[in-house]
């Protein structure tokens, strides 16, 4: 079974973000992969984060999902069928935000088995902390190469 730890910051929010996920496969061996955005929000680097390690996965892949974003996991588990069924409105017939990147997420969910996990961020779970340190460090380096 393979494991990914998601997440996403931002410094100021609206503000330059990062994000990173952390893949781990039955080997126990880590794909660490992060990126950052000028100019984002930390839902958006959350999804991006979430997006970006989905599109690794071969089709018919099983995994868990890891998040600290309530944000992600409603969105993904409730949200996003009512989203669809409205034609990408929310219940007070307004834009979704980020559609654009539930559009994307929706899209590369298919044919997978994801089990999607809450924990509580900065709290005991080493790696959920380990993620959210390397997201919290490429929105860093993105204002450091400013």
């Amino acid at each position: 079974m393979i494991t990914i730890y998601t997440d996403g910051s931002c410094i100021g929010n609206p503000g330059n973000g990062g994000w990173a996920f952390i893949i781990l496969n039955s080997k126990n061996e880590k794909i660490i992969k992060y990126g950052y955005e000028k100019n984002t929000t930390n839902n958006r680097m959350e999804l991006i984060a979430t997006i970006n390690a989905i599109k690794l996965l071969k089709e018919e892949s099983k995994c868990n999902i890891i998040t600290d974003s309530n944000y992600v996991k409603e969105g993904i588990n409730s949200w996003i069928k009512n989203w669809k069924k409205n034609n990408w409105l929310t219940a007070n017939k307004k834009d979704v935000k980020n559609k654009d990147l539930w559009i994307k997420l929706d899209k590369y969910i298919n044919n997978k088995q994801i089990n999607w996990i809450w924990v509580k961020g900065h709290s005991s779970d080493e790696i959920n902390n380990m993620v959210d340190e390397i997201a919290r460090k490429a929105a860093k380096e993105l204002i450091e190469s400013l």
